[in-house]
Formats: C-alpha cells, structure tokens, sequence
C-alpha cells in the first residue's frame, strides 16, 4: 500500500531557485520509486536550517495541521538531517521523519540483487544510523516495514551500539574477500589484454537500455531511479572485429549520501580501470547540464577524468528542439535505435584510433592463432591475402602497450 509523503525543504537565500525545483522533483521521483505517494510540499525560506528544527517552529504548526488533513504517514526532508533535528522534529511531529538520504539509502536496500550489493548497502545504512540512533526508537520499532524502514532499520537498534559496530566490522571483512575477488578478476582481464568499456551517467539516463542493446543482455532496465546497482560486465564486438568488455554501473546522483559513495567505491572502480568510457546524458532532460556535470566531478573524485571518454546525449527521440552538445567528443542517439547505435560505434572506433598507434604486418596464413588476437585486439582497416608469400597483410591500430606490438 502506498504511504502518503509530506516532503519538508528549506530555501535559503544563496539557492538558485531553479536547481532547488529541479532537486524537489527529484525528491518526488524517489518517492515515487519507493512507492510513496507525495501529498504535499512545504517549503519555508530561511537564511539557513534551524539547527535544532530545520524549519521554524511556526512552520511546524502548520505542518501539524497538516498530518491530520492529509494523513500524513511520514515526512521526508530534501536536506540531511542532523540527529538533534531528527529527534526534535520526531518528538514535535509525531510521525516517523526520514531525509533525503534515508530514502536513498533504502531504495538501494530494496534493489540490491547480489550479495555484495546487499553488503554494500546494508554498511552504508548502519554508518548513516550510527551517529542518530539517539531518538530514532520510534521510527526503528515501526511495524510492517514502509519507506526508511527497510534493511537493517527494521530491527531495534539504538539499545546496542556495540551490536552495530561489530556488525560493520563483519561486513567490511565479508566486503574485503569480494573487493579481492573482483580485484583478482580485473586482473585477469587485464592480463589478456581485454578492451573494456564503462558505461557511466547518472541515474535513469538510459545506461541499462544501451548496455542491454550493445551485449544483447537483459540487465534490468526501467524508467525509475536507480534501476540498476549491480554491476553487469558483457563481451560486445565492433563493425571491425574488434572485442571488448562492456560493464554498467550504478548511477550518479547529486547529493548522493557520502556513506553510500564511501560503500560502492569498489563498484566505482570498475570504472578506473576502463580503458574507454561512454558517458550516457538524458538529453531530453530539463536539467541535463547539472547532470552531466555532477557525473564529471564524480569520476575527476575517482581520478578517472584521464580516461578517453565519448559523451552519448542519449534519448533523440524526445527531444522537442534543437539539441547543442555542450561536451566534445559526442554524439546525439537514441540508444534503441539500430542505426544510432551503429554510428556510435564507428564514432568509438575513429576516437581510438587517435589514441592509438598504426601498425601494419604480415602474419604467415599458418599462423591462424595469432591472426585472430589481431581481428579481435585491434582496428583491423586491411586484411589481404598475398598468394606469392602464402601470408596476410594486416594494417590497423592498436594500443600503445599491447602485447601484439612485441610479436
């Protein structure tokens, strides 16, 4: 059954109004993808928070009104709350009261489909509690679950902090054979020389549907936030032969809470060890720009800015006006379209070829082996059969520090 939200913001005098409305939208779009329902939205202009309330206790009479005529099952904040603003307003309010990040971390909690996923998430959810476990028995005791109560807030926490620390203790050490695990086999594709891509951008920009399209995959794929948190590595091969891995990752979102960017790092670092990233933008998106840039700083904070990149303004088909890219290089598509997505691959192709180096070689027709590394390694551009020498002819490109290069 779906709960009836009372979203609360603050807007202070610096807040640039339009980033503020674009923020409560999202907000609602969380909601809606935890299967709330947003009965109203309170705003109070204010130099900065109440530190104590968040907004003004006048407010809050109003607000106490409200709960009543709307029945109001629970109040969300656009903003993080302190553990002395939570407690306080719990107490004035009376109904459960989450933030921002809460609703985040518990949308996170309901997705996560493997176990390290799980273990991710349920770290990050337990760092967030930790410092506000002092007046959050009403919420944590709530019954029947309902949003802000999934994963671990189900059970009463606050009599035993020792209890949660050890269980974040546990957690890191599962987390540590799976971050090596996954370490171990990066490595190894490493070793053999794989051409990887990451798909990155921010949420519900279209990353799963591409990835899907390009590996013929069925990774979960929905006009919601946060569809996907696993991430999914697939082989996918390009007009010319050439093989890569593909993964998709979870997407970016401002305001992310830092335990959970602090919990997915090593998600995150799939991405640094890509040797090309596809940096997917919902074009059609009012705010596409802010995303865009939230992504950026993003992978420069995980100093993967160094990355040969090609931005992808997915999503043509909805857009009502003329789009100008604002980034180079790029391209404009829409990622179920065949076509499009042709001509993104050529357009990969052509960038990497200006960062890597041409060859051209002769590989004796006995060699079979090897001639096949070439075709799934390189660009091949000439592939020629010279009778007389009973060898082929190759030309292409290749990276720099390929082992090909030394043959």
């Amino acid at each position: 059954m779906q709960e009836n939200v009372l979203i609360i913001a603050v807007q202070q005098q610096t807040d640039d109004e339009s980033r503020l409305d674009y923020s409560i939208e999202e907000l609602k779009s969380l909601i809606e993808t935890a299967d709330g329902r947003v009965a109203d939205i309170i705003m109070q202009k204010r130099d900065h928070p109440h530190p104590a309330l968040y907004l003004g206790s006048g407010k809050l009479e109003e607000i106490k009104t409200l709960i009543e005529e709307l029945e109001v099952d629970i109040i969300i904040a656009n903003d993080e709350l302190s553990a002395t603003q939570m407690r306080n307003l719990q107490k004035h309010l009376e109904v459960p009261i989450i933030d921002r990040s809460q609703l985040i971390l518990d949308i996170f909690a309901n997705r996560a489909q493997t176990k390290e996923g799980k273990l991710q998430v349920e770290l990050a959810q337990y760092k967030y509690m930790l410092p506000r476990l002092h007046g959050q028995g009403q919420a944590l005791s709530r019954l029947g679950g309902g949003i802000g109560t999934r994963g671990p807030g189900e059970t009463k926490l606050e009599t035993d902090r020792r209890h949660i620390n050890r269980r974040i203790d546990e957690i890191k050490a599962k987390l540590e054979t799976v971050v090596n695990q996954r370490a171990q086999y990066r490595k190894r594709r490493k070793t053999n020389k794989a051409f990887q891509i990451a798909i990155v951008g921010y949420t519900n920009a279209g990353k799963s549907t591409l990835f899907n399209r390009l590996t013929k995959s069925d990774a979960f794929e929905q006009d919601q936030l946060f569809a996907t948190l696993d991430p999914m590595s697939r082989q996918m091969q390009f007009p010319s032969g050439l093989r890569a891995i593909v993964t998709d990752t979870v997407g970016f979102m401002q305001d992310l809470p830092t335990a959970l960017i602090a919990a997915f790092r090593s998600t995150l670092e799939e991405v640094t060890e890509a040797d090309f990233i596809y940096h997917v933008v919902d074009a059609a998106h009012p705010d596409h720009q802010q995303h865009q840039a939230t992504v950026v700083k993003l992978l420069q904070d995980l100093k993967a800015d160094q990355i040969p990149m090609l931005t992808i303004y997915n999503k043509k088909d909805l857009l009502t006006e003329q789009f100008i890219p604002s980034t180079h290089p790029s391209i404009i598509i829409s990622a179920y379209d065949q076509i499009d997505r042709k001509k993104m691959l050529e357009k990969t192709e052509q960038e990497l070829k200006e960062h890597w180096d041409f060859y051209n070689t002769v590989i004796p027709a006995n060699e079979g082996k090897k001639l096949q590394l070439y075709k799934q390694h390189t660009i091949l551009e000439k592939d020629e059969f010279d009778p007389e020498i009973e060898a082929y002819r190759l030309e292409g490109y290749m990276p720099t520090d390929h082992p090909l290069h030394y043959r």
